[in-house]
């Protein structure tokens, strides 16, 4: 967290994609979700907001910087984001999802699949 906040005056949504950008080059995919899902839950409850915690959105931001990571070349993150600036965009995922999917209880708790557009890397699934 220190080597995100250290050019940062606020964690804001930058500062989100870059952890979870570290997250996946150290840890891999299925362990980033984990551990930002776990992270973001932790400071909502602490903020006593829990309520606020929105687990398909966490795993689809993981996800989608994953899909990213995989296909990129950078070295840093400042490289990696200047080349994908689209996970710079924090409505990103409104080109996937519906307002009131993400709103629902089923993608609040748990998983739900996109329902307006696929990822990428299952849209040729599709």
């Amino acid at each position: 967290m220190a080597e995100v906040m250290s050019t940062a005056d606020r964690f804001a949504h930058r500062q989100h994609v870059h952890l979870t950008y570290l997250a996946v080059c150290r840890y891999g995919t299925a362990a980033a979700i984990d551990l930002v899902s776990d992270g973001i839950q932790s400071v909502a409850r602490y903020a006593g907001a829990p309520q606020k915690y929105n687990a398909t959105v966490s795993r689809a931001w993981v996800e989608l910087v994953a899909h990213h990571t995989e296909h990129s070349d950078a070295a840093d993150f400042d490289t990696f984001a200047e080349r994908n600036p689209v996970l710079l965009d924090k409505r990103l995922l409104t080109r996937f999802y519906r307002p009131a999917t993400l709103a629902c209880t089923e993608a609040r708790t748990g998983w739900v699949a996109p329902d307006l557009s696929p990822f990428p890397w299952n849209a040729t699934h599709a």
